[in-house]
C-alpha cells in the first residue's frame, strides 16, 4: 500500500512537470518584464548640467497609452496562423528593451512652446516628439526615450528606413526665421551629453530632420548651430580647409554613403547645405559643395 502510494506522489510530480516544464524560466520572464514596465514607466524629469529641475505633469491619455503597451508586452500564449498551425509560448529570459541610436534635431515652426506642447497633446495631431526646448532653455520631457514618438514621419537615412523606431526626437521652439538662443543652445547641449552618454549614441547619427526627410522638410534652419555641436562632439564638421575632391569622386555615391536618400539628388543637395555649408542653401553643385561633400564623406 505504501509502494501504490509513493508511486501515486511520484505520477503527480511527473504530471506536474509535464504540464509546464518551463515554469521556472517563464517566472524569471514575468519578472523582467515588471523591471522593463517600471522603467519605461517613469515619468519624474531628468536633472540636466545647468537646467533648472522641471516637473511634468502626465495627462490620463498618456496613461491610458502606457497601460495599453503594457497589456501588449504581457500578452502570452497560443496564437492561431492563417496555415492552422498555432504558436506555442515559452519565454526566453535573455531580452532588455531596444535603445535609440539616433537623435533627430527640429524646430517647431510655431510661435510658443505653450502652442507645441498643445499640438503634442491633441490625439488628432498625430505628431510628438521626446523634448521639446524652449527659448528660455527650459526642457520638457514628453515622452520615455526607449518608447516611440511620431515626429520623424515618412524618411531615411542609410538604410534605415523607420527611424521613428531609432531615435530620440528634441523640438526645439524655433518658427524657423529666429536666431536660436544662447540658453536653448545650452540646454539642448546639456540634453545631449546625457542622452549620448546614456545610449552611446554615435556622433554622426545626431542629424536633424531635413536630413533625414530632404524633399519634405527644411528644419532645423540655416540659422542652427550645428558647426558649434560638433566642436562638443555632436554631430560632425567638414575640415576647415578643404581638401581637392579626387577625379573620381561620385558626388551622388559619397551623399548615400554619409547617410542621404539621393533619389532627388538636387533635394539632397540642399539639405545638406542647409547642414554644413548654410550660407549657399540651394541645389548648385559647384567646387565647395563637391570638396565639402567629400570632407564629410571621408569622416564616415
Amino acid at each position: 500500500m505504501r509502494k501504490i502510494f509513493y508511486y501515486l506522489i511520484f505520477a503527480i510530480v511527473i504530471t506536474s512537470c509535464a504540464t509546464n516544464p518551463h515554469k521556472k524560466s517563464e517566472k524569471i520572464y514575468d519578472s523582467k518584464l515588471k523591471t522593463l514596465k517600471e522603467t519605461i514607466s517613469k515619468k519624474e524629469s531628468q536633472p540636466l548640467p545647468i537646467i533648472p529641475r522641471v516637473i511634468i505633469n502626465v495627462d490620463t491619455l498618456y496613461t491610458k497609452q502606457l497601460h495599453t503597451y503594457k497589456d501588449t508586452i504581457f500578452k502570452m500564449g497560443s496564437t492561431p496562423l492563417e496555415n492552422g498551425i498555432n504558436t506555442e509560448w515559452i519565454g526566453t529570459v535573455n531580452f532588455n528593451l531596444r535603445k535609440p541610436n539616433f537623435i533627430i534635431i527640429h524646430h517647431t515652426a510655431q510661435d510658443s512652446l505653450q502652442q507645441t506642447i498643445k499640438t503634442f497633446t491633441k490625439i488628432e495631431a498625430q505628431v510628438s516628439s521626446h523634448y521639446v526646448i524652449s527659448d528660455d532653455g527650459k526642457v520638457v520631457q514628453m515622452l520615455n526615450d526607449y518608447l516611440r514618438a511620431w515626429h520623424a514621419g515618412n524618411g531615411s537615412w542609410g538604410k534605415n528606413t523607420d527611424i521613428n523606431s531609432t531615435s530620440i526626437g528634441i523640438e526645439l521652439d524655433n518658427n524657423g526665421t529666429e536666431v536660436f538662443s544662447e540658453a536653448q543652445i545650452n540646454s539642448l547641449l546639456a540634453l545631449l551629453t546625457k542622452l549620448k552618454k546614456d545610449y552611446n549614441i554615435p556622433a554622426q547619427n545626431i542629424i536633424g530632420h531635413a536630413d533625414i526627410a530632404p524633399t519634405r522638410k527644411k528644419d532645423p534652419s540655416a540659422l542652427f548651430p550645428w558647426k558649434i555641436l560638433a566642436e562638443k562632439g555632436f554631430g560632425i564638421w567638414p575640415d576647415e580647409y578643404l581638401e581637392t575632391a579626387t577625379a573620381d569622386f561620385n558626388v551622388e555615391q559619397g551623399l548615400r554613403i554619409i547617410g542621404y536618400d539621393t533619389k532627388n539628388l538636387p533635394a539632397a543637395i540642399m539639405a545638406f547645405k542647409l547642414h554644413f555649408i548654410q550660407t549657399e542653401v540651394n541645389d548648385l553643385l559647384d567646387e565647395k559643395t563637391i570638396n565639402t561633400i567629400y570632407s564629410i564623406y571621408k569622416k564616415q
